[in-house]
């Protein structure tokens, strides 16, 4: 547990309720809180982490774009205008490696970005990090693993009635990582103030084909039915994307400062997790 006192967004979320788990006092910023009593809530605050968002695997209507748009963009906007105003010494903010381009092996040197809506909204959300005059970082999250909730938990239940299967060829790549390395990664950061781009990712990424196997073979149940991609599409149109896109990430940045990985085999994750 780390002797800190921080304020976090998006404390209800799988992540930010695993933070709040680990941080020895918390104080929640809510979406709909005005800059004025975020400010008062920053008060003997240390660090800010920011998890605001709305949930993004859903269909994504031009008025769901907008408040996906709104989740992010103006909620950061309104809390960096706070915290440059407060007494508050780091800030750790939220993107995601959607912002990469698709079938491109990719780390934080990487200047290509995707021009899609989910690359050209985690531009803008990085945008407004960016604004704060405290030391900060920005976590760009790959697919965040967990037993007790995230994608994992909702790929369980059609892999445990034997109806799991690769999504469309399974040649799109997966850059995931365990939850508890997640925190872990927040630890480290809130423990040597690093400021800059870090992607929330193990260095070994896996196609949609090997993830599948292994997650059938923890779960002893037969991986046989794909699914096909217009199944998707149909259920979450543009949207669908999240689940499509390849995006092979790696994490060389905090690797350079010295994080080291608890989980980086997926075989190992799934199978020490009991699922």
């Amino acid at each position: 547990m780390i002797e800190k006192k921080i304020a976090l967004t998006g404390a209800s979320g799988f992540v930010g309720q695993e933070i709040q788990k680990h941080f020895r006092e918390c104080v929640v910023i809510k979406r709909d809180d005005s800059e004025a009593e975020i400010i008062r809530k920053l008060e003997s605050v240390d660090v800010v982490i920011s998890l605001a968002g709305a949930p993004i695997v859903k269909r994504w209507s031009e008025a769901y774009k907008k408040a996906l748009y709104r989740s992010r963009i103006e909620t950061t906007k309104r809390l960096v205008s706070a915290i440059n105003r407060s007494n508050v010494s780091y800030f750790i903010s939220t993107s995601a490696i959607g912002i990469y381009p698709n079938c491109t092996p990719c780390d934080e040197k990487c200047t290509q970005l995707d021009s899609d809506f989910l690359g050209t909204l985690c531009q803008a959300w990085e945008v407004e990090a960016r604004k704060c005059v405290k030391p900060t970082a920005i976590l760009r999250f790959g697919v965040v693993l967990g037993k007790e909730g995230g994608a994992l938990k909702k790929m369980l239940l059609p892999f445990k009635l034997g109806m799991g299967g690769t999504i469309s060829s399974g040649e799109m790549m997966l850059s995931w990582i365990a939850l508890s390395d997640l925190i872990c990664m927040y630890q480290f950061l809130v423990q040597h103030r690093y400021g800059g781009i870090f992607n929330a990712v193990t260095s070994k990424p896996v196609s949609n084909k090997v993830f599948t196997k292994s997650l059938g073979k923890a779960l002893k149940r037969p991986t046989f039915l794909p699914l096909p991609e217009f199944v998707l599409k149909l259920f979450y149109g543009e949207g669908a994307s999240i689940l499509l896109d390849s995006k092979e990430v790696y994490p060389k940045a905090i690797e350079e400062k010295g994080f080291v990985f608890e989980y980086e085999e997926i075989d190992r994750l799934l199978t020490s997790h009991n699922i």
